[in-house]
């Protein structure tokens, strides 16, 4: 009996090297939609978007170079509060509590190219494009 094991365990041992592969592969398969079926891609390269809901959900608002000028405080309008954002711009972004971009609230920025917050630490009212 142990002569018979030891000529099939070579055999054995490749399936079993050949099954670990081959499930390694499955385990990590992308499952993610692709970009376009993203609602955070909904938001074009060159843009700062924000959504009044969470993951990307609500009411959108979009700033891009065209219609903002850097270093300046832009409210979001109507009273909107954001909270979720994906920074497309290749330039960082300030996000501010305060509706006059002040210090006294919170304020992080982002880094820019591709940076997307679904579900912001803090309430967007206003933003800062930097040079």
């Amino acid at each position: 009996m142990l002569s018979t094991l030891r000529a099939y365990l070579p055999r054995l041992l490749i399936l079993a090297a050949l099954g670990m592969l081959g499930g390694a592969g499955i385990a990590h398969a992308d499952t993610a939609p692709p970009p376009a079926e993203r609602p955070e891609f909904a938001c074009d390269p060159g843009e700062f978007c924000t959504w009044t809901g969470e993951f990307y959900r609500g009411t959108m608002y979009r700033l891009d170079l065209r219609t903002t000028n850097p270093q300046e405080c832009i409210a979001l309008p109507d009273d909107a509060v954001a909270k979720s954002f994906a920074n497309r711009l290749e330039r960082d972004v300030t996000v501010y509590q305060d509706v006059e971009c002040g210090t006294e609230g919170d304020f992080i920025t982002y880094p820019g190219h591709d940076t997307f917050a679904p579900h912001a630490p803090l309430l967007v009212r206003a933003v800062k494009i930097w040079d």
